[in-house]
């Protein structure tokens, strides 16, 4: 099948391993790349999609049709770069239209080595990765490309150990915001200074916190691939967090004491992380408590017992419904995995289901027998949005201070500070 070319410019490819061509025009930089293909249905916040460390080995397609409008913003960026392999869009704004905007989509792209290709039909895209799963492709502007001989190189690709790509090179510590003032204006409070608008000075974002109950805390943050709004969801409650390497041992986390350990999102196969995996064992049998987002979610299950499954085309937006099976409440959440653990291979005696999919009903998060462990599939940090679960923060944070209530309490909303 053979899409129609829309728009301007170089003509650009994709080609998929089951043989489809999307034809379109030449977006971001000028090289040739081969990746796994997944969609995401996140109407904004494309920014944050392509600095996000877990799209490390992936090409992106964007469902919504207009992507690049209100430009790109450093101070969004959730890592020190874009992870994406590829980024595939219906159509490209190229004139960005945002007070804050410090560059276009299309500067962005380019400024970082980013292939893309827009004007094709997403939704057809879309509708094929349903219905036949993940799959690799390639993103070139060769006219004269070779389906017979690229068709191999699709189906040898594997995103490989992308944690190691991804995770920082050293430790490294947050510090926490002494006051609400640090994190800028309450949101809904915002007031705009025209003043300082005409001097050059960019207003600061606006935060959700609205107590800073975790002061005096150390977290100590293992980055998977974590995502930046993590650390700060923490340290803007006032939680000195050390972020750590991917590769530390257990030893060296223990010996630092912190109140609490969480492990972040990350990229690939879970079972890839073998030596992580028996670190975070080792995590698991102390007393410290515990919040697992995403790959650490997976780890911490693979660590104790569970098993994974990877998802025919995965899981990845800003409009997933996930339901809260202690109190039956339902949370719009953010979300970016193709791997799912399996709960009909849980003990009930290391741990239990916390959070289901009302879409299909996988496992969305796990509440650890007799530990002050609790772990979430979706992501509580999404910036920008939704933000239904930031409250989860909240409950890690009554996690540390009291350790011996709260174990094996449900996790719950009501009560938290910044709910």
């Amino acid at each position: 099948m053979r899409g129609m070319q829309m728009g301007a410019g170089m003509k650009a490819f994709l080609l998929l391993e089951d043989g489809t061509v999307f034809e379109g025009t030449h977006i971001g930089a000028d090289k040739d790349v081969i990746s796994e293909i997944v969609f995401n249905t996140s109407m904004a916040g494309y920014l944050e999609v392509l600095t996000d460390p877990s799209y490390a080995g992936q090409a992106v397609c964007m469902t919504y049709p207009l992507i690049g409008n209100y430009g790109v913003c450093r101070e969004d960026m959730e890592s020190r770069q874009p992870w994406p392999d590829g980024f595939i869009v219906r159509e490209l704004s190229r004139i960005p239209s945002n007070f804050r905007s410090d560059m276009s989509l299309q500067q962005f792209l380019e400024e970082n080595g980013v292939p893309g290709i827009a004007g094709i039909d997403t939704r057809a895209l879309t509708r094929i990765l349903r219905e036949k799963g993940t799959m690799n492709g390639m993103i070139t502007t060769n006219e004269h490309y070779d389906m017979e001989e690229i068709i191999p190189r699709l189906k040898a690709y594997t995103t490989g150990k992308v944690v190691e790509k991804v995770t920082c090179t050293e430790k490294n510590t947050l510090t926490p915001s002494a006051e609400l003032a640090d994190n800028g204006p309450v949101s809904g409070s915002a007031v705009f200074d025209k003043e300082a608008y005409e001097a050059g000075k960019k207003e600061m974002r606006p935060s959700m916190v609205r107590s800073l109950n975790g002061k005096g805390l150390k977290v100590a943050l293992l980055d998977f691939g974590a995502k930046a709004n993590i650390a700060h969801s923490l340290a803007q409650r006032g939680c000195e967090v050390t972020v750590y390497p991917a590769w530390t041992k257990a030893e060296e986390i223990i010996a630092a004491a912190p109140d609490g350990i969480m492990l972040s999102n990350g990229p690939g196969d879970p079972k890839e992380c073998t030596d992580i995996i028996a670190e975070v064992k080792k995590l698991y049998d102390t007393d410290i408590p515990i919040f697992a987002i995403c790959l650490g979610h997976q780890l911490m299950a693979l660590a104790t017992g569970a098993d994974t499954h990877k998802l025919k085309y995965g899981h990845r937006g800003g409009n997933h419904p996930v339901k809260d099976l202690a109190t039956g409440r339902v949370y719009i959440s953010s979300q970016n995995h193709g791997y799912v653990v399996d709960t009909d291979k849980l003990d009930p005696n290391v741990a239990v289901p916390a959070f289901v999919n009302v879409n299909d009903g996988t496992n969305e998060g796990l509440a650890y027998t007799g530990k002050n462990i609790f772990t979430v599939q979706y992501h509580p940090e999404a910036c920008p949005g939704p933000q239904d679960s930031g409250y989860l923060f909240d409950r890690f944070i009554d996690m540390m201070r009291n350790p011996e209530e709260m174990r094996n309490k449900p996790v719950r909303k009501e009560g938290c500070a910044n709910a």
